[in-house]
C-alpha cells in the first residue's frame, strides 16, 4: 500500500514535467549540459516527496531551450522568476536578457495563433527590445521587470492569446520605448454587451469561453491591468458578438454563492461644509464659516502602523470638527506587487478606521502618474484597491464614511484612458463599469480650475473652453451621471487668486485675473448650489490656511489671506447660517 501511494504521488508531481523528463526520446546531451542517464533519474522508493520535487525541478532545468522545444514542452505560468532580480522602478532600465541561439520556430499550442520570428540581422522595431523567455518566467514577472503592463506586452506580441501560457525558448518583444497601446472605452457590440458578476473560482479564460469571446476583449473593455487578478463580486463588461447570451450561472451543490454588496442609498444627512487645514490656528474662522468638517492628508509607507493617523484624528475632534482623512501611499510601492499592496493598504485603512475618523478618502488623483505608477494606471486596478479598502474599513468601523479617491480633473489625455494616464471622465466611467459603486458611500470629486462663477456653463476664455472641467455644473453632471446611486463629496473645491502675493507661476497664470472678492463670492455660490442641488453630501474647501506660495501656490487658494483676514468665511456664513 505504501509503495502504491508513493507511486501515485510521484505521478502527480511529475505530470507537469512529463514531456520534458519522461519523453520517449531522450534529449541529445551537449558539452554544457549533463546527460540525463537512468542514474540521474528518480527512484520513488528512495526519495521523500520533497526530494522528488527538488530532483524533478533540477532535471527539468538541466534541459536546454532547444531540448525543451524538441520535446514540445510548454512552460506554464509560475510564480517564480529564475533569471534575474526584478526591476522596481526608480533605477536604470533593465537590460534585455541574453538570448540563446533562437530556434527556427517556436513551439505553438494551447491557443497560440502564431509567433514572433526574430530577424536574422538581429534588428528589432524602434522602441522595442527582445526578451528571451527562460524557465520559470511568466508575463506578470516579465512585466514587472521591465515596468511594462501585461496588456502592452500582449499587444506587442499578438500571437500570445493566452496570457497564462508562454514557452521557454521563445522570444517576445517588450515595448520599453514605444507608445503604449490606447485602451478605447468599449462601444456597443453588434450583439450588445452583458455585465457578468464574477463568481468564486472563476478566471478570465473561463469567462471568455463561456461568452464566446477572448480574454483580450474583456481586458480592453474593463481596463484590466493584471488579467490574473479578478475578484468575486466584481462586475465585468463582456462584449458579446452574437445576439444570444449564455444561460445564467447556477452554482452547483456545495458551491458558495458570492453576492456583491447591495447598492445602498446615498448616505443620509444634510449638506455639510468643511475645509482642508494645515493646523488649527484658524479654527474660529472655520466655525464662523459654518464648517463642521476638517480634512487632513495622510501618506502611508509599507510597514507603518495605523497610529500615524491618530494625531490628525485627535486634533480635529479636539476642535469640535468631524475629520476626513485623505489617505494615499507611495506609487512605487504599488509597482513592486500590486495585489499584495492592495491588501496591505486595506489592512492599514482598517486599522485607521478603528481609531475613529468620520470619513476616509481612499487615495488621491489616481488617474495621473504623480499619484499612481506610470504604466499601471487603470480604473479597474483602482477599483480592486477600493474594494479591499471598503471591506476592511467597514469591518473595523461601519460608521466611517468611505469616499472614493477623487481623480484629477483633466482633459490632458484627449478623452482617453491608458496605463500612462487618464482623463477623469473615462476613469470614473471605468470605475463604474468595474462595480466601484458597491465599495463607496460617496464619490470623491475635485474642482479647482474655475475662473468664472460656479453658475457659469460657458464663456471660459481659455483653450478648450467647452471642456466639462472648466465649469462647476458640468463637473457635477459628469460625476453624478457615472454614479447615479451615490452622493458626491467634493474633497477639494477651491478658487485660486494671487491677490496679496507675487505674480503666479506661469503654469497657474490662468488665474491671474481672479480677485479675493471673487474667490469669496464664488465659494459661497458653490456651497449654495451644492446645498440646494441635492447631489452633494460634503464640500471641502481647498484650502483654509496654507502658506506655501511657490511653484505650487497653495496659499493662493487659501481663504485665510495675508493679514489673517478671511473674507470667504463671512460669505460662507451667509449661506450656512442664513
Amino acid at each position: 500500500m505504501r509503495r502504491f501511494i508513493t507511486i501515485m504521488l510521484l505521478v502527480a508531481i511529475m505530470l507537469p514535467f512529463g514531456m520534458v523528463v519522461m519523453g520517449q526520446d531522450q534529449p541529445t546531451p551537449t558539452p554544457e549540459q549533463p546527460e540525463l542517464t537512468e542514474e540521474a533519474g528518480i527512484d520513488p522508493f528512495e526519495l521523500t516527496a520533497t526530494a522528488i520535487i527538488d530532483q524533478v525541478t533540477q532535471t527539468a532545468q538541466a534541459l536546454t531551450p532547444q531540448q525543451v522545444e524538441n520535446q514540445g514542452a510548454a512552460i506554464t505560468a509560475t510564480p517564480v522568476a529564475t533569471q534575474s532580480t526584478l526591476g522596481q522602478g526608480g533605477g536604470a532600465a533593465p537590460q534585455p536578457t541574453t538570448a540563446a541561439p533562437a530556434p527556427e520556430r517556436f513551439a505553438l499550442g494551447g491557443g497560440y495563433g502564431g509567433y514572433y520570428a526574430p530577424p536574422a540581422d538581429g534588428a528589432v522595431p524602434p522602441g522595442y527590445i527582445q526578451h528571451y523567455v527562460h524557465y520559470g518566467e511568466n508575463l506578470f514577472r516579465i512585466s514587472l521587470r521591465y515596468g511594462v503592463p501585461i496588456y502592452a506586452i500582449q499587444a506587442a506580441n499578438p500571437w500570445i492569446t493566452n496570457i497564462n501560457l508562454i514557452y521557454a525558448g521563445s522570444v517576445i518583444l517588450i515595448p520599453v520605448g514605444a507608445p503604449p497601446p490606447t485602451i478605447v472605452p468599449p462601444t456597443q457590440a453588434p450583439g450588445g454587451t452583458v455585465v457578468h458578476v464574477v463568481q468564486r473560482g472563476e478566471w478570465l479564460y473561463m469567462i471568455a469561453r463561456r461568452y464566446n469571446t477572448t480574454v483580450w476583449a474583456i481586458v480592453q473593455a474593463n481596463y484590466i491591468v493584471n488579467p490574473n487578478l479578478i475578484y468575486p463580486g466584481q462586475h465585468l463588461i463582456i462584449p458579446v458578438s452574437g445576439g444570444s447570451y449564455p444561460p445564467p450561472y447556477t452554482p452547483g451543490p456545495g458551491t458558495p454563492t458570492v453576492v456583491p454588496p447591495t447598492s445602498a442609498p446615498p448616505p443620509q444627512g444634510s449638506f455639510e461644509l468643511g475645509g482642508q487645514v494645515f493646523g488649527y490656528a484658524n479654527a474660529a474662522d472655520m466655525r464662523n464659516a459654518g464648517m463642521t468638517w476638517a480634512k487632513a492628508q495622510v501618506t502611508w509607507s509599507v510597514g507603518q502602523d495605523a497610529s500615524i493617523a491618530q494625531s490628525a484624528i485627535n486634533d480635529a475632534h479636539n476642535e469640535g470638527f468631524k475629520v476626513l482623512l485623505s489617505i494615499k501611499g507611495d506609487p512605487e510601492e504599488i509597482r513592486a506587487n500590486p495585489s499584495q499592496y492592495y491588501q496591505d493598504f486595506a489592512a492599514f485603512l482598517g486599522g485607521v478606521a478603528a481609531l475613529g475618523p468620520d470619513a476616509i478618502e481612499v487615495w488621491n488623483e489616481q488617474n495621473i502618474d504623480r499619484e499612481w505608477p506610470n504604466g499601471l494606471i487603470s480604473p479597474q486596478a483602482y477599483t480592486q484597491m477600493l474594494s479591499a479598502a471598503y471591506q476592511a474599513i467597514k469591518a473595523a468601523n461601519s460608521n466611517v464614511l468611505v469616499i472614493s479617491g477623487a481623480p484629477a480633473p483633466t482633459g490632458f489625455f484627449g478623452g482617453s484612458c491608458t496605463g500612462t494616464g487618464c482623463d477623469d471622465q473615462p476613469f470614473i466611467q471605468g470605475m463604474a463599469a468595474a462595480g466601484a459603486a458597491n465599495y463607496m458611500d460617496c464619490v470623491g470629486i475635485h474642482y479647482n480650475e474655475g475662473i468664472l462663477p460656479p453658475t457659469a456653463t460657458s464663456g471660459d476664455p481659455r483653450d478648450n473652453s467647452s471642456h466639462y472641467t472648466r465649469y462647476y455644473p458640468s463637473m457635477v453632471s459628469v460625476y453624478s451621471s457615472a454614479f447615479p446611486s451615490r452622493s458626491l463629496c467634493f474633497t477639494e473645491l477651491g478658487y485660486l487668486t494671487p491677490e496679496g502675493y507675487p505674480p503666479l507661476p506661469s503654469a497657474f497664470s490662468w488665474a491671474s485675473g481672479t480677485s479675493v472678492d471673487e474667490q469669496s463670492q464664488w465659494l459661497a455660490q458653490a456651497a449654495q448650489l451644492s446645498q440646494q442641488g441635492g447631489k452633494v453630501r460634503i464640500m471641502i474647501v481647498w484650502n483654509v490656511n496654507a502658506t506655501e506660495y511657490g511653484d505650487d501656490p497653495q496659499a493662493g487658494y487659501a481663504i485665510v489671506r495675508p493679514g489673517n483676514t478671511c473674507p470667504a468665511c463671512v460669505a460662507l456664513n451667509g449661506v450656512m447660517n442664513p
